[in-house]
Order: C-alpha cells, then sequence, then structure tokens
C-alpha cells in the first residue's frame, strides 16, 4: 500500500472513529472531531493543496449536462481546486469524486454546490411566494424536500437561503427572500436553514439528504441604492442593526454552515474586505463558526471599488476580513501563494480558511464514504418524486394571495361553458417556474392555461388570447381579446412580469405593469362590462411578479385580483385550485404594494416622525398628488371567507423587563366555508429613548378554522419582543408602556396595553462598532 492510500484509509478511520465518539445529537461540524481530522490532514498539505481547498471553480453548460471547464480534472488532480458550482448528476460527480480520491496526492474529496434556491428539479414557489405563505412549517418542508431531490443527485451544497430585507421593489432579488419585514425574514430564514440542512444548529448535515446552507448575502445587499444591484449601500448603525442583520443572526442561530458575502459596500468598506462584519460582527458577536464564501467574482471586484489595486491586493483583503472560499475568479489560487511567501498574509490564516473547509466535508461524511451522494437509484427515485410534486402543490396554494374580490366574483363555477384566457403569461411554463429555478424543466411545468383546462374539463370551451406582449407597446392583439371578453361567460386575465424582470441584475425603475397589460387589462375590462350581461360578468386579474406592484388602476376596475408570483413546476394547478374554490386563498402580502412607484421606499414599519401625515394639516409628511397610504399593506390578503378578531388581553398589564408574558385573541371565522388566517401581532413602544418604529410585527400563526368556529390563540413573546438599541447602542428594555395590536395585517386596530416597571434591562452590551 502506497503512503497516500495509507493516508486516506487513516482519514476514513480518523472519521469513523469520531463519527461513533459523537453524541447523536452533536453537530457534526463544530464537533471536536471535525477539528481533529481537520488538523491531521492540514498538516499533510503543501501551500498550494491548502490554497487549492479555497478555490470554487464553476461549471460549464454541455450537452449531457454540467461539466467541469477545461483543465478542471488537472486541477482536480493537482490538489488545486476543493468544489466546484454548477455541477451536480450521480455519474458524473462521482467521477470527478474518483479522480479526487484516487489520483491527487492527499485523495482529500470535493464538494459540488448549486443555486438551490426554490426546488432542484421539482420547483417551489419563489421565496417571496414562499414568505406569503406565512407559515414556516410549510416554509421549511419545501426546504427539505429540496434537499432530498437535490442531494440524490450529488450536490452537498446550496447557496441559499437569501435573507435579505428588502424594502424597495425595483431591486430583482426582492423575489429571492422573505419580503420587508425583519421578524417574518428572521423566522424564514431560520426555516430554511432547519430544511435544507435536516434540523436545528446542524445537527442533521451528515445525513445522505442534508445538504450545507448558505445565509446570503452578508450584508445589507437588499439596500442597494436606487434599487440598482450590486450598487452601493447607505446605513445608519442603528438601521443595519435593527432591520437587516437580525435574519443573518437568525441563520447562524439556527445553524447555518456557511455564509456568502456581499456585492456591496456599506459606508464605502466593501463587504468583501469587512473584517468588521465578518470579524467582529459574525464570528465575534454572533460566534459562528462556520465558513465564509466571496459571492462570484466579488474578491476580484474589490478593484473595481478601487480599494484594491490589482487581483492579488484584492486576495489579500479577502483573507484578511475572512472570506474562506473564493468563488469563480480564481484569485486566490493565482496570488495567495506569492502573498504568502513574502510575508504579505501569514499562513495562519490560510491554515484557518482551510481548515473549516475541511471541516465541513467531515460535517457531510465525505471521508467516511466520498460516493455517499452517488446512488444512482436513489436520483432516480427523488427526480419529481410524487410525493414532492405533491407538496410543491400544497406550497404554491399556501402563497397565493388575494387582493380583491368584489361581490364575491370567487370562487367561478366549473360549469362554466365558455371561459376567456387571455394574457401574455397564461401559457408561459418558464415564468410559471420563476427564475433560479435549477434544474427545473418548462415541459414539466403547469401554466395557468393547463391548470385551468384541467379544472374544467372538456365540457367547457376555452378561448385563449394572448392579447398583448409583456414588455412592449404593442396593442394589435387588444381586438382580439375584447371580442373573446365580449363572447365568454368569464374572464381569466394573466399578467405580469416574466420570469427574467427580476431576480439578478433585473431591476426595474418602473415597478407598474410592463408594456402595454394595464392598457389591455382596462380594454378587457369593459369590454366585458359592455357586453349582453356584462354587469355580472366574472373578470379575474391574477397576477405573475417577482415584485410588489404598483396597479391602481386594476385595484379599481378589475372586481377580483389575485396575487399568483411564480409559484414553480405546479403554479397552474395552485392557480386554478383557488380560481375554482378547490383551495380557499389565505396568503398574506410580505411586502408593502405601493400606488405609484415614486412612493418607494413605503413600507410599514417606518419611524415615528414629527408631522405624521395628516389630511386636515397642510403641513404633515404627504403628497400632493397620491395618498400617502400604500394600495395595500403589509400582512394584507384577503380569502373566501371572513374573520373576526375579538377580546385582545395580555397575562399580566405589568412586568418587568426581563420577564416574559402572553398575548391572547380569539379569532372567529365568521363566513360560511372553512379557511386559513394568518393571525399577526405588532407592538408599538409608547415613549422610547429613540424614534421607534409605528409598530413591528412580533408574532404570527397561520391557522384553519371551520365555518363558526372561534379559536384563542396564545403567543409567548420574550424580552426581546419589547427591545430596542438604546443610544449607546445597547440592547435594551425600557420602562414605559406598549401597545399590543392583533389582527388580519399591519393596519390591525384592536390593541391594548402592556407596561414595563422598574429600571431599564440590558439584554446585549454596545455592539461593535462600525470601522
Amino acid at each position: 500500500m502506497t503512503r497516500f492510500w495509507q493516508t486516506l484509509t487513516c482519514f476514513a478511520s480518523l472519521a469513523a472513529v469520531a463519527a461513533n465518539a459523537q453524541t447523536a445529537r452533536e453537530p457534526r461540524l463544530t464537533s471536536a472531531r471535525a477539528s481533529q481530522v481537520a488538523d491531521s490532514i492540514l498538516k499533510l498539505m503543501t501551500l498550494e493543496e491548502k490554497i487549492g481547498q479555497l478555490n470554487q471553480l464553476p461549471g460549464e453548460g454541455g450537452q449531457t449536462g454540467p461539466r467541469v471547464p477545461q483543465g478542471g480534472e488537472a486541477l482536480v488532480r493537482s490538489g488545486g481546486v476543493g468544489s466546484f458550482l454548477g455541477i451536480f448528476g450521480v455519474e458524473y460527480t462521482r467521477g470527478l469524486q474518483q479522480i479526487a480520491v484516487r489520483e491527487s496526492r492527499l485523495k482529500i474529496p470535493l464538494l459540488f454546490a448549486n443555486d438551490i434556491i426554490h426546488g432542484f428539479r421539482t420547483i417551489y414557489p419563489v421565496s417571496l411566494a414562499e414568505a406569503a405563505s406565512w407559515d414556516s412549517a410549510r416554509v421549511e418542508t419545501s426546504a427539505r424536500l429540496s434537499a432530498v431531490e437535490a442531494t440524490a443527485h450529488g450536490l452537498h451544497w446550496t447557496f441559499a437561503p437569501m435573507v435579505d430585507i428588502a424594502r424597495d421593489p425595483r431591486w430583482g432579488r426582492i423575489v429571492e427572500g422573505a419580503g420587508e419585514d425583519v421578524w417574518l425574514g428572521s423566522v424564514m430564514a431560520a426555516a430554511r436553514v432547519r430544511g435544507f440542512q435536516g434540523g436545528d444548529h446542524g445537527v442533521g448535515l451528515g445525513a445522505t439528504d442534508a445538504m450545507l446552507a448558505t445565509a446570503k448575502h452578508f450584508a445589507a445587499y437588499g439596500a442597494a441604492e436606487g434599487g440598482r444591484d450590486y450598487n452601493s449601500v447607505e446605513l445608519t448603525e442603528r438601521t443595519l442593526w435593527e432591520t437587516f442583520l437580525p435574519p443573518y443572526e437568525a441563520a447562524v442561530n439556527a445553524g447555518a454552515a456557511t455564509v456568502m458575502s456581499s456585492f456591496n459596500d456599506i459606508g464605502g468598506v466593501p463587504a468583501h474586505s469587512s473584517d468588521w462584519l465578518i470579524g467582529d460582527v459574525l464570528r465575534g458577536r454572533w460566534g459562528f463558526k462556520g465558513l465564509v464564501i466571496s459571492d462570484w467574482g466579488g474578491i476580484g471586484e474589490m478593484i473595481n471599488h478601487r480599494v484594491a489595486a490589482n487581483k492579488g491586493e484584492a486576495g489579500i483583503l479577502a483573507l484578511r476580513a475572512g472570506v474562506d472560499i473564493d468563488m469563480s475568479d480564481a484569485v486566490y489560487a493565482d496570488s495567495l501563494a506569492a502573498a504568502v511567501r513574502t510575508g504579505r498574509i501569514p499562513i495562519a490564516l490560510v491554515d484557518s480558511s482551510v481548515r473549516r473547509v475541511l471541516r465541513l466535508k467531515y460535517a457531510l461524511g465525505l471521508f467516511d464514504d466520498p460516493y455517499r451522494f452517488n446512488d444512482v437509484a436513489r436520483e432516480k427515485r427523488y427526480t419529481l418524486a410524487p410525493e414532492h410534486v405533491a407538496a410543491a402543490r400544497i406550497a404554491a396554494r399556501e402563497g397565493i394571495v388575494l387582493l380583491k374580490n368584489a361581490n364575491k366574483t370567487l370562487p367561478l363555477r366549473k360549469t362554466l361553458r365558455t371561459i376567456a384566457v387571455i394574457g401574455p403569461l397564461a401559457d408561459n411554463a418558464a415564468a410559471s417556474l420563476g427564475g433560479w429555478a435549477a434544474d427545473g424543466r418548462p415541459e414539466e411545468t403547469v401554466t395557468a392555461l393547463a391548470g385551468i383546462r384541467a379544472a374544467l374539463g372538456p365540457a367547457t370551451r376555452i378561448i385563449q388570447v394572448r392579447g398583448a406582449p409583456v414588455d412592449s407597446a404593442d396593442t394589435t392583439g387588444f381586438a382580439a381579446a375584447r371580442s373573446a371578453a365580449a363572447e365568454a361567460e368569464a374572464i381569466v386575465l394573466v399578467i405580469g412580469e416574466t420570469q427574467d424582470m427580476s431576480g439578478e441584475a433585473s431591476n426595474r425603475a418602473s415597478i407598474e405593469l410592463p408594456g402595454s397589460q394595464r392598457d389591455l387589462a382596462l380594454a378587457v375590462i369593459r369590454a366585458a362590462r359592455q357586453s349582453p350581461g356584462g354587469g355580472s360578468k366574472p373578470v379575474v386579474v391574477v397576477l405573475m411578479n417577482g415584485r410588489a406592484l404598483a396597479i391602481p388602476e386594476l385595484a379599481q376596475e378589475a372586481p377580483a385580483i389575485v396575487e399568483s408570483w411564480f409559484l414553480g413546476s405546479q403554479h397552474g394547478a395552485a392557480v386554478a385550485d383557488v380560481l375554482f374554490g378547490d383551495c380557499n386563498p389565505g396568503g398574506k402580502l410580505p411586502v408593502t404594494f405601493p400606488r405609484v412607484t415614486g412612493q418607494i421606499p413605503i413600507y410599514y414599519n417606518h419611524r415615528s416622525t414629527g408631522r405624521p401625515a395628516d389630511s386636515s394639516n397642510h403641513y404633515t409628511s404627504k403628497y400632493l398628488d397620491v395618498p400617502w397610504t400604500p394600495l395595500f399593506p403589509f400582512g394584507y390578503g384577503l380569502s373566501y371567507t371572513t374573520f373576526a378578531y375579538t377580546n385582545l388581553r395580555v397575562s399580566a398589564p405589568a412586568i418587568r423587563g426581563r420577564d416574559s408574558f402572553v398575548v391572547s385573541v380569539d379569532v372567529k371565522n365568521t363566513g360560511d366555508r372553512a379557511g386559513d388566517e394568518v393571525a399577526q401581532i405588532y407592538i408599538r413602544d409608547d415613549v422610547a429613548s429613540v424614534a421607534e418604529p409605528v409598530r413591528g410585527l412580533k408574532a404570527f400563526r397561520r391557522i384553519t378554522l371551520q365555518p363558526g368556529e372561534t379559536r384563542t390563540l396564545t403567543f409567548r413573546l420574550g424580552p426581546d419582543a419589547l427591545a430596542l438599541y438604546d443610544r449607546q447602542m445597547r440592547r435594551v428594555v425600557e420602562p414605559g408602556s406598549f401597545t399590543i395590536f392583533a389582527g388580519t395585517n399591519s393596519d390591525a386596530g384592536l390593541s391594548t396595553l402592556i407596561d414595563v416597571t422598574g429600571d431599564t434591562v440590558v439584554l446585549a452590551p454596545t455592539t461593535p462598532r462600525f470601522r
């Protein structure tokens, strides 16, 4: 046996001993055994082999699937690469793994990563739509099943969840997150981490159906100026800590194994060079023990930020800040060795990063069995597994939000003789999937038209008219659309955005409906009204989009509006379920819908101002030309039934600053059919040492109630629900009065009070000051 095979056997033996020694629920990633295995390998590595572990290369498209770039296999043999992005497929990844563990000097297995944002082959709703479900258990299930399918295709690592708070819907990547609210965003971040990794605190890592999660983009990427992707971020430290950092911390607390740095700078410091963000905050304040990876080319882009003159300087800045793996542009591979040998960077920093990479590989069990994710039978079993497809349909149903339903336009009858399905997106499968759809395929996707056709069957004649393109002012199809509207008994308009109008680098200066779609919708609505029996003819607008849209004319004119987002593989089936009453919609908006683009930024939890808007006082904070209020508020969503909230109370009228307390409220289904409601609890600090938001979400729960059923909901809240950052940036609970609101959206009016007595309680010391 050669020395190298002896080395590999030694690694496997150590890993096996470690696995047996660990308790059943101890996270493998942060275990002492993981460090022991990593250190034993690190001692044997050359400088070039160490740097190779910090080098992640992207795959390239091929006729039979993604492949390594030219020269990639040679780099594997030489130990010059530690992981690949965008490479999957059991047979192909097994072949690459064989090269790594049989033909490289130290036999260190590879990691295979991909962007599994909302599914792999079975595609679930985009993240914004999943947030609209307000159902963290459902979101966790979608991530769990996505991991099962992705790992069955040889993948170890996903670059999700994106946990960036987004208050500007012009920003294209709002579609990838949970919207504008810090609490909703934090809950969803933790749920997705648990789902991908197979449990809380990383305890599921090591199972063959669990994958490494990545909280991104650290930090405040969603606050890009002007809603322009990659742009600078200007935030006060207070806003950063109050609003933008908590979802990352929630992901870390849930056990996220990795964190991705962001493209933006904050206050002139690019995130990829911020030892304050990565060192003081992430590793220091929060105790993060995992790995930090760059975003695509983010290290080299510090040259464009003009904080580095060349890639060598950029690499030094990034490694000193704590960025462990360089994604895609080989800055570390090309320059770090020279930097170490000339004394510009200590080898200890390289070793720390390599140790974190090796710990990841240990956590996944790759030293035990490098082929444990390469099971052909498992790949076949979980590709579009029936139970996954069924779960995707449920998730899609839950993400749909009913925005308007005048005169009970919905649900539609299944006994319709004719129905017109109008709009450029009705049969657009790629748009139905949404962006970042991994290996999702349009031909396996149910469009809105297909879903309607399946729901109605052959007895109903469907008149399909495109009407207008998505993105041009062309009106030549209006005449056919008006004719169809006049002829049919009911009309469904499917309009909005294509999947590539949101997502990375897909920002819009105007969030009104693109092209001539608004005019198409108004023409169809008016044609329907003017046709025989038009006064009662149902017209339903189904929106497909990846951001909040400004649709004031539709809100005024359309009898019914359904927000469907991009719902994935089962998009059309879920839409049809809602349109025809097989599912009662219960989703709520995770973002505020403005009336016009000019209201941006508009979000519910703005700070109190000295002159709050007052229609009777000219000199208050409002507009001359539009109301100051949103078109649809955060948390808003209707149902085919109605709900009433009563008897809001707290467990004690007065508490001390460290006490927990219970909020209770009775919710009744006052309609004639079963339905889902999302009960929401908001709190306002009535008088504080700093200006606080007018209210903030602190708890929520999605429930199903039968007609006439009343349920008492209880929410146990801790001190943090009442906490703020004081003038010294300490996390504190101050004495005083707090107003608690309960209801169906952020405008909830039912309220009660609770008083905090005694001295100010310090929950956390002063934050690390920005540098």
